[in-house]
């Protein structure tokens, strides 16, 4: 619990504290994606690094976690994106730009996180290189969050989002991004499980 909550805080703290430094947007999402990289490699042989509710329910679904820890992990990633948040002034919340609606802001969240779960899924079948998976999951929550940051702010978790937006009073939002990020990574596990049947 204790490196879900340090893994979130730094990720967090990290990456909403290169907004606050007003850095561009990729530099802003090579933070991201470097933080979660780092995460990993030092804490993914403690506690697999999550550091996502949403991940979180991806992988009990999928069967790589048991439903026990579950809720533990997930207080402690909510308590960790928190402590991040308040480091980082609450910066960086994420909510849609001015041109998004409701349905889009739903639809991208639920694609990206989507894309963010399967891409681990499959990396975690493929190696079991630490490092391996540190690089291929840093660069995928860059890339998505290079790619549809823009729109949504890509929260693709909501740790990311419920310390930052609570901070900065967006936080009529946040229910909207819990909710899709966790379909999101529910639905790429049961797609994941099918496509290993299949296999």
């Amino acid at each position: 619990m204790g490196a879900e909550f340090c893994g979130t805080a730094f990720m967090v703290g990290i990456g909403c504290g290169s907004i606050a430094l007003g850095w561009s947007s990729f530099a802003v999402s090579f933070t991201f994606g470097l933080a979660v990289c780092i995460v990993i490699i030092c804490l993914g042989p403690i506690s697999g690094a999550h550091i996502n509710p949403a991940v979180t329910l991806g992988f009990w679904r999928s069967g790589h976690l048991d439903k026990s820890l579950v809720l533990p992990y997930i207080v402690a990633q909510i308590s960790g994106g928190f402590i991040g948040a308040l480091l980082s002034k609450g910066a960086g919340p994420t909510t849609p730009a001015e041109h998004i609606g409701f349905a889009e802001l739903v639809g991208i969240e639920i694609f990206i996180t989507f894309l963010l779960m399967l891409s681990i899924l499959f990396i975690i079948r493929k190696t079991s290189s630490i490092v391996a998976i540190a690089i291929w999951v840093g660069g995928t929550v860059a890339l998505l969050a290079f790619f549809f940051g823009s729109f949504t702010g890509a929260s693709m978790n909501p740790a990311r989002t419920i310390g930052p937006n609570l901070l900065s009073n967006h936080s009529s939002v946040i229910i909207i991004y819990v909710i899709s990020c966790c379909i999101g990574a529910i639905l790429a596990s049961e797609f994941g499980s099918l496509k290993k049947v299949g296999e």
